[in-house]
């Protein structure tokens, strides 16, 4: 007996969104969505001990907490994953072209500077809110490019390798700006136990050695120092990324089977983790004045308003000024619509936002919730208009329009 065509399309949609790029953006939402749940419904305080209970004392070791595990231990993983990606696209990638990537590094630049800019605007004469400035300045690679992927062929390439550029180099600045603002006091012993590790590691990617094995166990040490050193923990990750060796002695690819072998569990593992410990927030007796408080509306305007408006600006402008040219066969709506969807800040966001608001006391843990708040408001909306925009303003692709793996949306 025959499928219903009906049902048919639903399962061949799931079957290639679940291939696809874009399964992991849905992932990502649908992870949102249960913390959100769990966060305001009869088991939050389960929830919260889960994440925050006490493993051990401090004393015994610093992260003694779930939470802390995932943050500062499990997302090294993460930070490893973009620092691979980053030295890949440098080396041979979309940024080794100097004139392919002076367009997404001048919108990203812009579309970092913008939402620091609007959320000082908002919430800086605000007291203790100016250090969660960077907060809004990162987009969510994932989530961004999962919604485009759900728009299947509707998207140009050009556009969608534009997307993915920005959104390296806006991790690049989201890296430097936690070493840079949110380091606490450096304890030299540890910083320099550090740097004679990454010269190790230096002198073994020169060498070109064969082995995966003394780069890992390195990067398990490079870890532990930084964790103590001051630097935040995930750094480390991004340092011993860069070097791991493009290719080895004997000509095999480590840093992409590295990439390749790391990217599913990123994807599916470490970064829906993190979202479920992160994302949830009791809002039961908020009301919608609660969006209207300094800290929430200063986030959400800065992902909403200062990205877009930061990046379409500075495309329009570099291409009029004819410093670099438009990306082929996009119109102007279509970048609008793709400088919407870089509003989308989820996980990196979230991050920084425990990082701006650091303490164990009821005043940190509620401006990380109001942070929280922000955040998932200005993502959904930069999704849901960025989605509406791309959804009206582009077609399917006549290149594109026969490939068997594009969804139906």
């Amino acid at each position: 007996m025959s499928q219903p065509s009906f049902l048919r399309t639903a399962v061949r949609n799931f079957t290639t969104l679940f291939r696809a790029d874009a399964f992991e953006g849905v992932l990502l939402i649908a992870v949102a969505a249960v913390a959100m749940i769990v966060a305001n419904s009869g088991v939050e305080g389960a929830y919260r001990e889960l994440f925050h209970g006490y493993l051990w004392s401090k004393q015994t070791f610093y992260l003694n907490t779930l939470h802390l595990w995932i943050n500062d231990g499990l997302m090294v993983v993460f930070f490893f994953v973009v620092g691979l990606e980053v030295k890949r696209e440098l080396v041979s990638g979309n940024l080794a072209d100097p004139k392919a990537r002076n367009l997404p590094i001048i919108a990203a630049i812009a579309g970092m500077a913008a939402p620091a800019v609007v959320y000082m605007a908002v919430a800086g004469g605000e007291p203790g809110l100016a250090r969660g400035w960077a907060i809004p300045a990162a987009t969510d690679i994932a989530f961004a490019m999962g919604v485009v992927g759900l728009l299947g062929t509707r998207v140009p390439a050009p556009l969608r390798l534009f997307l993915l550029t920005v959104a390296i180099v806006d991790d690049i600045g989201a890296v430097a700006i936690i070493a840079v603002f949110y380091t606490a006091q450096l304890k030299a012993a540890y910083l320099v136990g550090a740097l004679i590790v990454l010269g190790v590691m230096f002198a073994l990617n020169r060498a070109r050695v064969n082995s995966m094995l003394p780069f890992i166990v390195l990067t398990v040490i490079l870890w532990y120092l930084v964790l103590y050193s001051g630097v935040h923990a995930t750094i480390a990750g991004v340092a011993a990324a860069l070097m791991i060796p493009i290719n080895t002695k004997n000509g095999t690819p480590m840093l992409e089977n590295m990439e390749h072998a790391l990217v599913p569990w990123n994807g599916y593992l470490v970064v829906p983790l993190f979202g479920f410990a992160n994302a949830g927030v009791n809002i039961s007796g908020l009301g919608m004045d609660a969006l209207l408080d300094p800290l929430p509306l200063a986030v959400a305007a800065g992902l909403v308003v200062g990205k877009q408006v930061g990046i379409f600006t500075a495309v329009f402008a570099a291409v009029k000024l004819k410093v670099v040219p438009k990306p082929p066969g996009c119109t102007w709506a279509e970048i609008w619509g793709v400088a919407v969807l870089c509003g989308i800040g989820f996980t990196m966001s979230l991050f920084i936002g425990e990082l701006a608001f650091p303490g164990a006391g009821e005043a940190a843990h509620i401006l990380r919730d109001e942070a929280k708040i922000g955040i998932l408001t200005g993502s959904l909306i930069s999704a849901l208009l960025g989605y509406g925009l791309l959804r009206l303003f582009t077609t399917t692709h006549d290149d594109e329009v026969d490939d068997p793996d594009s969804p139906v949306v």
